[in-house]
């Protein structure tokens, strides 16, 4: 094989492995800048992975976060277990092994409920924003000042739009969109810039605000999943040195495999605060956000999602007395349709089935031009933050002008007789009663779904014994409405939910089908709305237990527990066969090198030492200081491996790998010596293992923190103390595929791949995230598809 393959890692990538055991750098560095300044187009395509016809090259270099290119490392979830790490851990007394896990559980706690208070926050400011907008909306209606409604309409949905634009374009850019598939690719080992900053929490949470009181079609339930998970972040850091709040004992939480588990908890908290689904949240975490589960963290994502259910309890009954203005009515997702007939016959079983097919085939579709327009975006977006607000404007004026427009093209229909009068039409902001220009005692029926918040549109076709409400050209306009604006809306520059467009499209089509059912079928119209979003759900997720259990949760009926089940599953199956989930179309597509849980069928046909490139760069146990410093200049490699070589062993031995960071950190310390001698003792005694801890967003030793003078270049350093004596390996004839699930299901950074032979170096290389990407391995082998084919 070539191994001079991987020049683009070398330039770009911050995670990479180095190599040549022979010590000699200064071939490398030619061939380094050689390849700086050869301009290839693949070097092109690496810095602009999103491409408007194609995209070549997806590989772990670098993503886009926010439309902007950025370099992305990988995770250390890894337990590096050197000598310091040993040294702190026999010396815990039980004491402290108690206080540790007392305040993991302390932070569970305090993620359950500043989470549950960013729910409430968000859904109390936008249900009083909206509900005063269209209070204001309804009253000019009322008074016949219909242009007057329109200019207010548009004017205020504006106004609010341009606000959420300007705090994502200008603030923080991740914090555009769902926020789910960033949270995913966490979890998976993948930091990217910024996702989880406290700046994208602060634009994530009233950028949400602004974008779903604009009246977009957009939810603020996937963005508080990734709320949830930037505040278990920033509780996650371990406290702060520069502001003075830190503490000794969250030092033991300076660690990705930690914070790891405390973002799942906020992930799974998330759900809970935006469904009022504690069960569902943990299950989303288990079934949909989290790579890697074990018991210890299903008790904690419980405890907390438990804990967010109390908080927002106790808001919701607070706030019922009508002292939080017009939040406290219908603040929070709860759709009850109880009232509703349960039992069912075979024929529901075939209406339930159809739904299901045709929920699979909207879903896929729906994915396809999600990703199209995602494509198309970000052409517009990559040429800066004006543009971006720009884009944001076009689409709140489309979507006002459809949403008091359409209405026009509804017909108005006399309220039912056995209404109360005070019923319909609706003078407030919600009911399913709207007036609009209908005349005294008559509704607009697609007034009553455009000119609601999205959470009242939702109950209004959720609603029980309602089949004549609305008109079959009603839900049709309004299905067909919500599905393109849905789809055109994602992507742009605010903070955007999938969940209630999927719902609301899914709940209009389901609904339809009740109503052209209804002399087949027993089944409620607001039951076949319930399944039609379900069906919906399922064919853009690809999600099936969780959805199952947030639906049931949402609606309180666990006699559709069947039904749901069913239509899950069918259109869950259909939509497979077309494409991805939507959020894994996302990740793709933002370069984000998302390890799946299975190999790639081709890479039966490989073994490991096909894919890893070299020469290695490695260290011997006690290395030159000068080495050391050009290894990190020359390199950004993130592990290198360590050779013990005669006369400290009879024969060359791995002795293990010894990460970027912690190397930094001794050189910092500056415990060199003069002589080629073991100087671990007194390193041992000048540095412990807090010391080595990583510091929270990005605040760790860099390169150009380094002093290091003429004389000190020549001195030498032991690197055995701070050496992962016990790093994973596998030998180089292992198949690629096995090495693939080995390295996913171990939640591994590097991988090292040793001889299979004596008498040979002791280490071929190593293999990280990067190698086992089918962008890379079908660069290097493209013909292994056909072969295996």
């Amino acid at each position: 094989m070539d191994h001079g393959s991987r020049g683009d890692r070398e330039e770009n990538d911050i995670e990479v492995e180095g190599g040549g055991h022979n010590g000699s750098f200064e071939s490398e560095r030619r061939k380094f800048v050689e390849r700086m300044g050869s301009g290839t187009s693949e070097d092109h395509n690496l810095r602009e992975p999103l491409l408007l016809k194609c995209r070549t090259n997806t590989t772990s270099q670098i993503a886009i976060v926010g439309a902007n290119i950025c370099p992305i490392e990988s995770l250390d979830y890894e337990i590096v277990e050197n000598e310091l790490f040993k040294q702190d851990w026999r010396a815990r007394r039980k004491v402290e092994i108690f206080q540790y896990v007392v305040l993991k559980w302390t932070l569970a706690l305090l993620i359950g409920v500043l989470t549950g208070l960013a729910a409430v926050f968000c859904n109390f400011f936008v249900e009083n924003i909206a509900g005063f907008k269209l209070l204001l909306i309804n009253n000019l209606m009322l008074n016949d000042r219909h242009f007057m409604g329109f200019v207010a309409n548009t004017s205020i949905n504006l106004g609010l739009a341009i606000l959420a634009a300007i705090l994502c374009a200008y603030i923080a850019p991740a914090a555009a969109g769902s926020g789910i598939p960033e949270v995913k690719a966490y979890l998976n080992g993948i930091d990217a810039h910024s996702i989880l900053a406290p700046s994208t929490l602060f634009v994530k949470i009233f950028g949400s605000i602004f974008g779903v009181a604009a009246g977009f079609v957009v939810g603020k339930e996937g963005p508080m999943v990734h709320t949830g998970a930037c505040i278990a972040n920033l509780l996650g850091q371990g406290g702060s040195k520069k502001y003075h709040l830190t503490w000794r004992w969250l030092r033991y939480f300076k660690n990705d495999r930690d914070r790891r588990d405390l973002i799942t908890c906020g992930a799974a908290a998330g759900v809970a605060g935006a469904f009022r689904a504690p069960v569902g949240g943990v299950l989303f975490a288990l079934e949909e956000a989290a790579s890697w589960w074990r018991s210890a963290l299903l008790w904690r994502t419980f405890f907390t999602t438990a804990v967010v259910a109390v908080v927002l309890r106790g808001f919701i009954e607070f706030c019922r007395s009508g002292r939080c203005g017009l939040f406290g009515q219908g603040g929070l997702i709860m759709f009850d349709v109880n009232s509703a007939k349960n039992s069912y016959s075979s024929a529901d079983l075939l209406a339930v089935i159809f739904l299901g097919v045709i929920g699979g085939i909207f879903g896929s579709f729906y994915n396809y031009l999600v990703d199209k327009v995602l494509r198309t975006y970000s052409i517009i977006n990559e040429r800066g933050p004006i543009f971006k607000v720009l884009l944001v404007a076009a689409v709140s004026l489309l979507t006002s002008c459809c949403s008091y427009g359409l209405p026009w093209l509804s017909h108005c229909i006399p309220c039912p007789s056995y209404l109360e009068a005070d019923r319909c039409p609706t003078v407030g902001r919600s009911g399913n009663y709207k007036n609009f220009q209908c005349p005294a005692g008559h509704y607009n029926d697609l007034a009553s779904l455009f000119l609601n918040t999205n959470d009242d549109a939702i109950r209004n076709l959720f609603s029980s014994g309602t089949s004549k409400e609305f008109h079959l050209s009603t839900l049709l306009v309004f299905f067909v409405a919500i599905y393109c604006l849905g789809i055109i809306t994602y992507g742009i520059a605010v903070p955007s939910g999938l969940f209630i467009p999927v719902i609301l499209a899914g709940a209009s089509y389901g609904r339809l089908v009740g109503n052209l059912l209804g002399a087949l079928s027993d089944l409620d119209t607001g039951l076949f709305a319930l399944l039609g979003a379900a069906s919906f759900l399922g064919g853009t997720m690809r999600m099936t237990v969780s959805l199952c259990v947030i639906l049931l949760e949402l609606t309180n009926n666990l006699l559709m527990l069947p039904l749901v089940m069913l239509v899950l599953l069918i259109s869950k199956t259909v939509a497979d066969s077309f494409n991805q989930g939507v959020y894994d179309q996302i990740v793709k597509l933002k370069g984000l090198p998302y390890l799946e849980a299975h190999a790639e069928p081709y890479m039966k046909n490989l073994v490991a030492s096909d894919v890893v490139s070299g020469p290695l760069i490695t260290f011997s146990g006690v290395e030159k200081v000068g080495n050391i410093m050009h290894a990190l200049h020359l390199t950004r490699h993130n592990g290198f491996p360590v050779i013990d070589e005669p006369p400290l062993t009879p024969a060359p031995e791995l002795c293990g790998l010894v990460l970027r960071s912690h190397l930094l950190v001794l050189l910092k310390g500056k415990k060199f010596t003069k002589q080629k001698t073991m100087a671990g003792s007194d390193i041992m005694r000048r540095f412990k293992a807090h010391d080595f801890a990583k510091a929270g967003s990005g605040k760790g030793v860099k390169l150009e923190d380094l002093d290091i003078k003429e004389e000190e270049m020549e001195m030498f350093v032991d690197l055995h103390p701070i050496t992962n004596t016990s790093p994973y390996t596998v030998v180089e004839t292992m198949s690629l595929a096995k090495a693939a699930v080995l390295f996913r299901q171990l939640a591994l950074r590097h991988l090292c791949v040793v001889p299979k032979t004596p008498g040979r170096p002791p280490i071929v290389g190593i293999l990280t995230r990067h190698d086992f990407m089918p962008e890379h391995v079908l660069g290097l082998y493209p013909h292994v598809v056909n072969r295996h084919k």
